[in-house]
């Protein structure tokens, strides 16, 4: 039996933990009809994997992602798959040939690291210098400066796994039906058409002043883009469309409530719990509650004892 398609990429706050409390919350209407299928932050892909390979029911499925090289490296994929594994294989052959010379790896991730930020390679290089400094970088970060500048430190690894050709190809093959968009998350709405879920996984809002690690892009997700991004789940709303939304359960710094319980009071709440290793410091790691928000009710059951209702 061949392996399920599963994120080529570490990414930070992947929602690997989170798809069991996700599946009792989907849509028993998009179980049944065809529906297309719409993610706007794409990032890791964890639940789109999930989605597109367990509902073949899906006759469009949609991902962007304001991130240029994590696109790149979508798209790269989903055309060149045998030519990026190539050169991964390379590079993982160079890498491993170190052995335990932590100087030469350091000198060898520096020297990625800078190529890749100069942006001069073609597509398919780039795509490929990307997944070896995810697969090779610190926790699997991925953080830019103000001018876009890839700045995570190397990581400790003894012999990663750079080139996961098997995963790969299978993930190829899922992008072949796949709509891929590299833009604003408002623009997917062009996409959405009869019965639509869109599932978004924004940058989450930081816990805390010193737990601030949504540097994905440039461009940054502020105060301001959560409040825009809500304005764009009620123009779903009143357009008819189903969403999920998931996000951190941080308290506002002025009124002590809980943020996105006051900013989404119209609709439906989940807590859930998952694991995060983010931190770097290892002590304020560990399980925290999360929120997944949707614009309809689910089932009353034991499995939603937590759900909220606030209208």
């Amino acid at each position: 039996m061949n392996k399920l398609a599963k994120p080529f990429v570490k990414w930070a706050g992947g929602k690997n933990q989170l798809i069991s409390q996700i599946k009792k919350i989907i849509p028993d209407v998009v179980k049944k009809e065809p529906f297309t299928y719409i993610e706007p932050f794409v990032g890791g892909g964890a639940v789109f994997f999930w989605i597109t390979q367990n509902f073949p029911n899906i006759k469009k499925a949609v991902i962007n992602d304001i991130n240029q090289d994590l696109i790149n490296s979508h798209i790269t994929i989903k055309d060149n798959v045998l030519e990026l594994i190539k050169v991964l294989k390379n590079i993982e052959k160079e890498y491993h040939s170190f052995g335990n010379n932590l100087q030469k790896q350091k000198e060898y991730y520096y020297s990625i690291r800078e190529l890749f930020n100069s942006r001069k390679s073609e597509k398919t290089i780039q795509a490929a210098l990307f997944i070896f400094l995810n697969r090779t970088c610190f926790n699997g970060l991925y953080r830019v400066n103000k001018n876009n500048e890839f700045n995570v430190p190397i990581g400790r690894y003894k012999r990663p796994t750079i080139c996961d050709e098997e995963n790969l190809i299978n993930v190829s093959n899922v992008l072949q039906n796949t709509i891929i968009l590299n833009g604003d998350f408002e623009k997917t709405l062009n996409y959405a058409e009869g019965l639509t879920l869109f599932y978004m996984d924004p940058p989450y809002k930081p816990l805390n002043r010193t737990s601030n690690f949504n540097s994905y892009s440039q461009f940054g997700f502020d105060d301001n883009e959560q409040i825009r991004l809500l304005n764009f789940c009620k123009k779903l709303d009143n357009l008819g469309y189903y969403w999920i939304l998931s996000n951190s359960d941080v308290k506002d710094e002025k009124t002590g409530k809980s943020y996105f319980e006051s900013l989404y009071y119209e609709y439906f709440i989940k807590r859930v719990f998952a694991k995060r290793h983010i931190n770097s410091k290892a002590d304020k790691r560990g399980e925290l509650s999360e929120l997944l928000i949707m614009n309809y009710r689910v089932k009353r059951s034991n499995s939603y004892e937590q759900t909220i209702s606030i209208t």
